[in-house]
């Protein structure tokens, strides 16, 4: 049976997508699907395919309207409200935190290398701040042959980077230069693009989910430290600065609070979904 409840899910995973800094795979992990959705891309070529097929087919669907419904809002919203945008996220990031720590029972599981490899997780995405170019890219229109295989790994690099909490895909495209093309095929549906980033990004999720699931069997304190250290890291390359604006100020932190609270609403429903399940 399709989890239908995966829609809206996935609705949350597309809008974070399109925005540089901000993760699909932190989404997942707030939405507490994380290790669900790895092990379902993980499953899709084992004897319960159908069954991981019911789970990511409504994830898509949700993932798939939000890239082509909100890609217009994301990018009035990142012209016009950028910092407040920003801050929005940067409250949803920070409210997930206790969360995941809480999970993990760091307390009784963590030891001193699970901290360094927190510390490590997280200064390895904070420092891709370091590399930020001021230069977006061109919107590409009048594409070659090699434009589009640049489209393709870009899609394979991003989706790597999707699954893993704290680090963009959208920061992918926007560091390989391919960002404005990429948000401007969704807007205006240029299906060549949209195929090419599309199957690029399928195979990179397949190939990445093997990995992380992996290291989820075999090692898996050890992979959450890590996870929640690219989390924090996410911190500083989502925080968008301060601003002198007296009505930005109150946008943001309206923002930051929105996010905070829309963090801890995601848990505690997923919680009460989880301790349901539980009793039945």
């Amino acid at each position: 049976m399709l989890e239908w409840r995966n829609i809206p899910r996935g609705f949350v995973m597309g809008i974070s997508d399109l925005i540089p800094g901000v993760s699909g795979g932190t989404i997942a992990l707030v939405l507490g699907i994380y290790q669900s959705l790895i092990n379902a891309i993980n499953g899709i070529f084992t004897k319960e395919w159908k069954k991981h097929l019911l789970f990511l087919i409504p994830l898509g669907l949700g993932i798939g309207l939000a890239l082509l419904t909100v890609s217009h809002l994301m990018k009035w919203l990142m012209t016009a409200y950028p910092k407040p945008t920003f801050y929005f996220f940067l409250g949803l990031i920070i409210g997930i935190i206790p969360t995941l720590l809480k999970e993990v029972r760091y307390k009784e599981t963590f030891r001193s290398h699970h901290y360094l490899l927190l510390g490590l997780a997280a200064l390895a995405v904070a420092g891709t701040t370091l590399i930020r170019e001021d230069n977006l890219g061109a919107i590409i229109t009048d594409l070659s042959f090699f434009d589009y295989i640049l489209l393709f790994f870009s899609g394979w690099l991003a989706s790597s980077a999707m699954i893993l909490p704290g680090v963009s895909g959208s920061f992918i495209f926007l560091l390989l230069g391919v960002y404005p093309t990429v948000i401007h095929a969704l807007s205006v549906l240029h299906i060549p693009i949209i195929i090419t980033v599309i199957m690029g990004i399928g195979i990179g999720l397949i190939l990445t989910s093997k990995i992380i699931h992996y290291l989820f069997i075999h090692y898996k304190i050890a992979t959450y430290a890590v996870m929640i250290g690219f989390v924090v890291g996410s911190i500083f390359v989502v925080f968008p600065g301060l601003s002198s604006d007296i009505f930005i100020i109150f946008l943001s932190f309206s923002a930051f609070l929105g996010g905070l609270v829309s963090a801890y609403l995601l848990a505690t429903i997923e919680n009460r979904k989880i301790a349901q399940k539980e009793t039945l």
